[in-house]
């Protein structure tokens, strides 16, 4: 652990984070037969998120600390990469080498005792390698770049547009463009709900 941990509710620093996450459509299948999803209040998943882990970490005597929390904000995408297998992409969110860009970081549990022996889990994520920039090419917006990344105003301004591709409104076509992990990818229902939720912030 290191000091950008978050503290434990005693002050103290946790002995050992776990990083909690989810890829590609089972976790939102679930959230689409949970009282949260329908109810019409803001904000669903991340609702329904910490209702459900706030359990399980109760269950185990962990302390949960949810990516959407803050501030402060916690570098959830650096404990990632401390952990393995992920790298940095174009779309501004982070590819793993097997589920692709199809992982969102969810939580950490926090546990003030050593939780067993972790070590790197093998070769970093595609984006290091990558030559062909499939997502670059795909995004219509023109808002990726290898140089300065991912330009959210000007995704958000297109999305907004009478005449944006109709696609973009059910799922990133940039992030559908990758070839890694598309057996992960959301369907067009996830897809539509999560670009909602973005031009809902």
């Amino acid at each position: 652990v290191g000091d950008d941990a978050p503290p434990l509710a005693d002050g103290r620093t946790p002995d050992t984070l776990l990083l909690i996450g989810s890829a590609g459509r089972q976790l939102f299948d679930v959230f689409c037969r949970a009282r949260e999803y329908a109810d019409g209040r803001p904000d669903p998943l991340d609702r329904y998120t910490r209702r459900a882990l706030s359990e399980i970490a109760s269950s185990m005597d962990l302390e949960p600390v949810f990516v959407f929390d803050g501030p402060p904000y916690y570098p959830f995408q650096r404990y990632a990469l401390r952990v393995g297998g992920f790298s940095p992409s174009p779309m501004g969110l982070l590819a793993h080498r097997n589920f692709g860009p199809w992982v969102a970081l969810r939580a950490v549990f926090l546990s003030p005792e050593p939780f067993g022996r972790f070590e790197s889990h093998g070769p970093d994520g595609p984006c290091a390698t990558c030559r062909s920039t499939p997502c670059i090419a795909a995004c219509p917006a023109g808002a990726l770049s290898v140089a300065s990344g991912y330009d959210v105003p000007r995704c958000r301004d297109h999305l907004a547009e009478a005449g944006a591709v109709a696609a973009c409104l059910s799922g990133c076509l940039a992030r559908h463009a990758c070839p890694v992990g598309q057996d992960y990818a959301h369907d067009a229902n996830q897809g539509a709900f999560h670009m909602r939720s973005f031009l809902e912030m």
